[in-house]
């Protein structure tokens, strides 16, 4: 699979572009070790220093879409922008700290040959150093700073994606060894994905559906299920029950891998939201840092537009939230959505 994804990297016009690498453990490993060492050289030295962590910046203002020279597809990538973590700057001490913490602790799980997810991490950290990653918001940050600064992905880390996506429709999985899983029979709650990508890149995939339809709420992706709806049009329908996990958007480019002639649609919300859980999938997501362009697909847009506003009753429009206006000074501020969408925007 990760040879594949390095291919089509190359029909992209702009290799100056950033990304990261899925390697083995041991490689992992090494480059942690060649980190603690660099660091203890430079502190070592006549002149003792404490190093500066240099980190790809994690902004729109960093980020570029690159287009696909044979494809329609596009995908977000992260430029060469430098930022720092120093131990010199009282702002910025404890962040310093935190990708040496997160590091011990990634170093460990590799040489135990276990994997954990983000919420697990979160718990040992809590533990070990409560006053350093007091939230999940503060472990989730280190992770993407690791991740800049050792360029491996979390899944070489040890770490899993922790995945709410749910399956169902025209679409059979099956472990190797192990019994078939027709997700035409799962019920209205769908078949859980794994949250282990590795298990996720073995399965053996078989579908006869004419479409692969993104859901983005959990009640409406239920209620067609109830319905048999991918009976009715044969599809398969997943939801990641609002923003995008890992898991869910991984299986999805692995679908997309199986059966490149099924169109990708999203049923999402008009609003903010909406839109930004389309482009997750579509183009991939500036917060994911180096792993931004992973398994994006080329999805389109399914359902209302600004020309269907006028037949829907006053009475089933929304206000805005302060989140929401969030969320779209966000989105406003990317290029490409504002060629791609604009009249949304």
């Amino acid at each position: 699979m990760e040879d594949l994804q390095n291919s089509a990297l190359k029909f992209f016009s702009d290799q100056e572009l950033c990304n990261v690498d899925i390697v083995p453990p041991a490689q992992v490993r090494a480059r942690i070790e060649v980190s603690v060492l660099n660091f203890l050289k430079i502190l070592n030295a006549s002149n003792p220093a404490i190093s500066d962590l240099p980190l790809i910046q994690r902004k729109y203002s960093n980020s570029r879409v690159n287009h696909g020279l044979l494809t329609e597809l596009s995908r977000v990538f992260l430029s060469n922008s430098i930022s720092t973590r120093s131990l010199m700057r009282p702002n910025a001490a404890k962040p310093f700290v935190r990708v040496w913490k997160v590091m011990e602790m990634c170093y460990q799980i590799l040489l135990q040959e276990t994997r954990v997810t983000q919420r697990e991490l979160f718990y040992k950290l809590l533990c070990d150093s409560p006053h350093l990653f007091p939230s999940q918001t503060h472990v989730n940050r280190t992770i993407q700073d690791l991740v800049a600064l050792l360029r491996c992905s979390r899944y070489s880390l040890g770490i899993m994606a922790s995945s709410r996506g749910l399956i169902a429709g025209r679409l059979t999985l099956q472990e190797p060894g192990k019994e078939v899983v027709d997700c035409s029979l799962c019920g209205s709650s769908g078949f859980a994905i794994s949250g282990d990508l590795n298990l996720l890149e073995r399965l053996v995939l078989h579908a006869d559906a004419r479409y692969v339809i993104i859901v983005e709420k959990h009640a409406i992706f239920q209620r067609l299920t109830e319905d048999r709806f991918f009976h009715q049009i044969p599809s398969i329908l997943i939801t990641a029950k609002g923003y995008p996990d890992m898991a869910t958007r991984f299986l999805l480019y692995r679908i997309n891998r199986a059966f490149p002639d099924l169109p990708i649609l999203a049923l999402v919300d008009w609003n903010p939201a909406g839109l930004a859980i389309l482009c997750t999938f579509k183009f991939g997501s500036v917060g994911m840092g180096l792993e931004a362009y992973r398994y994006a697909c080329n999805v389109k847009w399914l359902g209302l537009r600004s020309n269907d506003l006028p037949l829907v009753p006053d009475q089933s429009f929304v206000p805005l939230k302060p989140k929401d206006l969030q969320i779209a000074r966000s989105l406003m501020s990317s290029g490409i959505l504002q060629v791609r969408y604009p009249e949304p925007l």
